[in-house]
């Protein structure tokens, strides 16, 4: 699913629950602080970068990496968040969380898509991961204050 199907309004209300920014950039245009670049999410400080063809899942991949950041963190960042693999598992796990939160993605059809694009789990599949390998990401999350013990996102 990409964000011209979903819309930029809904993941600029969710984003900016966390204190962050999306802004768009116009199609054919490189998209500033992406890691992966073509059409994947970038983030510089708090603000995340998108186009239209950007898939939802970059989108809150690299939204969350800046939520699992502290606060003090947050502004320093370029591109690339964190060579933790704590951050990443817990990034991985938040994005899935937050998908519930935009209509029509949900996580089932984040999962799919993860899958799709390449994300990588020793389980084989996202969901496989999500429901039987990811105890230390929630674990992660929760003891940081971004998952209530339902493990529902809380927002900041």
């Amino acid at each position: 699913m990409r964000l011209a199907e979903l819309g930029f309004a809904t993941p600029s209300t969710l984003l900016a629950r966390y204190g962050l920014r999306l802004e768009r950039v116009d199609l054919g245009l490189p998209i500033p602080g992406s890691f992966w670049g073509d059409e994947e999410a970038g983030i510089i400080g708090t603000t995340v970068y998108a186009r239209d063809d950007t898939p939802v899942h970059s989108l809150l991949h690299e939204a969350g990496h800046l939520i699992v950041l502290p606060e003090e963190r947050r502004e320093s960042v370029h591109t690339d968040a964190t060579d933790s693999i704590d951050e990443e598992d817990a990034t991985c796990y938040l994005q899935i969380v937050l998908a519930d939160e935009l209509p029509g993605v949900g996580r089932q059809r984040l999962m799919t898509d993860m899958d799709a694009w390449g994300y990588s789990f020793r389980l084989g599949s996202t969901r496989a991961w999500f429901e039987q390998d990811a105890a230390n990401a929630r674990q992660w999350l929760f003891a940081r204050g971004l998952l209530d013990e339902g493990g529902a996102a809380v927002f900041g």
